[in-house]
């Protein structure tokens, strides 16, 4: 075996452990429950082999099976596509348009991101989905997003199919039932029972089957048209909220600029064939765009900059006045602080008591902010970043100062 066949070896194996994770693991295990019971379901209410509409009903069933496992598996393995390592642009006087990722020692491409889980700068990178433990990205956004729109439906045909077997088999049951009565009293006797039994065990597993199906429905239903919405102008769930601070930051400094958004091309069909193609992959490499009318190819990492040093600007220092474990839904810091945790997969911080944190942003009851440390950073060279609950810190307004916490504030 050459070297290069050994390292392809390990590398399809890497890949496998992909599926070493409870988002795959719990995904995996609703679609196949939910096939399964479905597939046995229709040959108790519809037999395939009966009639044509069995046959198509059985047919199609099976197919959105194989769809939706498709469409999963490539969104999982074929991956979003990452910047590669060291990159950067051919014109050296680009590179004051661009931010420079430590990690990969490089230059982060347009519309690219750095993802902690991945460890890596993704090509236009929408979100980090637990479900696939991939990114969602350049060149999996159409597989990711057909799966969001195939699963309900395939949840919607086999709830149809649940809710028709469990009537069907209840109602052939009292009816048997009842003629069982009569046949005491000299009523002829009934057509025997189904070949394949459908007792209590079959109907509480159906049952179960049933609300897997309508979560699912409920659920990636909503994904799927959150996705479309950001889809049909072009964007990516970061990008949107990219443009949400930008109108924030020009409204803060009342400066009067407008933000345009440099890849919305004006119209829906236009933005849709950007990610959906009939060939099946992505326009584009990934690292150049086409653009709106009259915008700079670096409009939008320009803003991200300016956003940058915002945020630099505007972050207030915070001490910590209580320990934190970094659990993400604390059952001792408030009943609020429990049910407003910050719906994200980005991580929650550790705290001491007497710690200091620089705050960027924030909710209600919680605030995300980096940890400031009094020596070197870890070994590793990473920032400890993180949500820490409100009320465990407070204000620091100097080394000699007293602290102030936000409530003091507001009533002066």
């Amino acid at each position: 075996m050459s070297v290069l066949d050994s390292f392809i070896i390990f590398d399809n194996l890497r890949e496998l452990k992909k599926l070493c994770h409870w988002g795959p693991v719990i995904a995996l295990g609703v679609i196949i429950i939910c096939s399964i019971v479905a597939i046995l379901d229709s040959i108790l209410w519809y037999w395939p082999l009966d009639m044509p509409g069995g046959s198509l009903n059985f047919l199609t069933l099976v197919n959105w099976t194989v769809m939706i496992l498709y469409n999963y598996f490539n969104a999982m393995f074929i991956g979003p596509g990452f910047v590669p390592l060291k990159w950067k642009p051919e014109n050296s006087q680009e590179l004051k348009y661009l931010q420079y990722c430590k990690v990969c020692e490089g230059y982060k491409a347009p519309r690219s991101h750095h993802c902690r889980k991945c460890n890596r700068c993704v090509l236009k990178m929408d979100h980090h989905c637990p479900w696939i433990n991939n990114c969602c990205g350049h060149r999996n956004h159409s597989s990711f997003t057909l799966f969001l729109l195939l699963a309900p439906l395939g949840c919607i045909h086999a709830s149809y199919i649940f809710i028709m077997t469990i009537y069907t088999q209840l109602h052939s049951r009292i009816s048997f039932g009842w003629n069982t009565v009569k046949i005491d009293m000299g009523v002829s006797r009934r057509d025997p029972a189904p070949f394949v039994p459908f007792g209590i065990s079959a109907f509480a597993v159906t049952l179960f089957a049933l609300g897997l199906a309508l979560g699912t429905t409920i659920a990636v239903g909503m994904l799927f048209f959150i996705q479309m919405k950001v889809i049909l102008r072009n964007k990516t769930s970061i990008e949107s909220w990219i443009e949400e601070k930008a109108k924030d930051r020009i409204q803060y400094y009342q400066t009067g600029e407008t933000f345009v958004f440099p890849y919305d091309l004006g119209s829906r069909w236009k933005n849709f064939w950007e990610v959906f193609t009939w060939a099946g992959s992505p326009t584009g490499n990934g690292m150049e765009w086409r653009l709106r009318e009259g915008c700079h190819k670096y409009m939008l990492t320009i803003e991200q900059l300016r956003q940058k040093v915002d945020k630099r600007v505007r972050s207030v220092r915070y001490r910590a006045i209580e320990d934190f474990s970094g659990a993400c839904c604390p059952l001792t810091k408030g009943i609020r602080t429990f049910f407003t945790t910050p719906c994200t997969e980005e991580p929650r911080m550790k705290l001491q008591k007497g710690e200091l944190v620089l705050a960027t942003r924030g909710l209600k009851h919680w605030m995300y902010g980096e940890k400031i440390c009094e020596g070197d950073l870890p070994e590793d060279g990473t920032r400890i970043r993180g949500w820490f609950p409100r009320r465990c810190a407070v204000k620091h307004v100097s080394d000699t100062g007293s602290d102030q916490s936000d409530d003091e504030k507001k009533s002066r």
